[in-house]
């Protein structure tokens, strides 16, 4: 997970052969160093095809999923590693590196209350199973911390590396996201300085979810911390702008975040690049 990528939402949330050819397009056309590739539903991927794209065009992928409600770790372990064995093996057969995401639970996921030590003792059982999965079929796992509106279990960097080592297995990496932090860190560059050790993988995506460089997340702060810590890892840009209602009521996206997905590639896109380029990233 090298270099700068993009998520897959900004052309398409349901990934099938045509958007994966549109995808696939947009990425070259814009000399995207990897795709990710959105899998709420692992198994309707076609993989042949997918592998088929990715290989042809020389294409590094990662993917990433939220736990549908019946299969949340918390509440339902078994069902969430009957889950996530799907898309462990759907991750490796089309060959990307890694299986990232809200893993742990649900995009939506609230109880009212405080999460309890039963929950995480769910989820921590479901991970250490997963992340044997993940390692029989060699990709690694990440966790994504994610703001307490969509999820009430982890929602920082430190609650984050708490459950990496609880989980215990070297596979397993934390992969922060801007929009995200802005909301829940004490300032970005804490939760950067948080997961350093772990942290593999950022969304790069801005306070509304629209265009990067046009709303209030601290970006020189951000790069500034990720060039501190010599981070390495996958850039990925994220934004939100064609939400089926099946997505919109879970990422609570209930407008349009930018004008078209133009003005996220033609602004949005040099704008980070160009961050990532000030600071010594790319």
């Amino acid at each position: 997970m090298k270099g700068f990528g993009a998520h897959t939402s900004v052309w398409a949330m349901v990934w099938t052969p045509d958007s994966a050819e549109r995808a696939v397009a947009e990425a070259l056309r814009h000399k995207l160093d990897f795709i990710e590739i959105a899998m709420p539903e692992p198994s309707i991927i076609d993989v042949a095809h997918t592998r088929a794209l990715l290989e042809k065009h020389h294409l590094a992928s990662v993917c990433s999923l939220g736990l549908p409600e019946r299969a949340w770790a918390s509440v339902r372990p078994e069902a969430a590693m009957e889950f996530l064995d799907v898309a462990i093996d759907k991750t490796a057969d089309i060959g990307a590196q890694a299986l990232s995401g809200v893993i742990f639970g649900g995009i939506g996921q609230r109880t009212g209350l405080p999460p309890t030590e039963a929950e995480y003792d769910n989820i921590t059982r479901v991970m250490q199973h997963s992340a044997r999965r993940a390692k029989s079929r060699g990709i690694q796992l990440g966790i994504e911390p994610v703001n307490r509106y969509e999820n009430h279990l982890i929602n920082t960097g430190w609650q984050a590396v708490q459950m990496i080592e609880r989980v215990g297995a070297e596979n397993v990496f934390v992969h922060l996201d801007t929009y995200h932090m802005n909301i829940e860190e004490r300032g970005i560059a804490n939760g950067i300085l948080a997961a350093r050790e772990h942290l593999k993988y950022i969304h790069l995506s801005e306070s509304d979810r629209g265009t990067p460089g046009y709303g209030t997340c601290g970006w020189d702060e951000i790069f500034a911390a990720l060039a501190a810590i010599q981070f390495d890892g996958g850039l990925a840009m994220e934004s939100f702008i064609n939400m089926p209602p099946e997505f919109a009521y879970g990422l609570a996206v209930w407008r349009p975040v930018a004008e078209n997905v133009e003005e996220v590639m033609s602004k949005g896109l040099p704008f980070l690049r160009n961050k990532a380029q000030q600071y010594g990233l790319i």
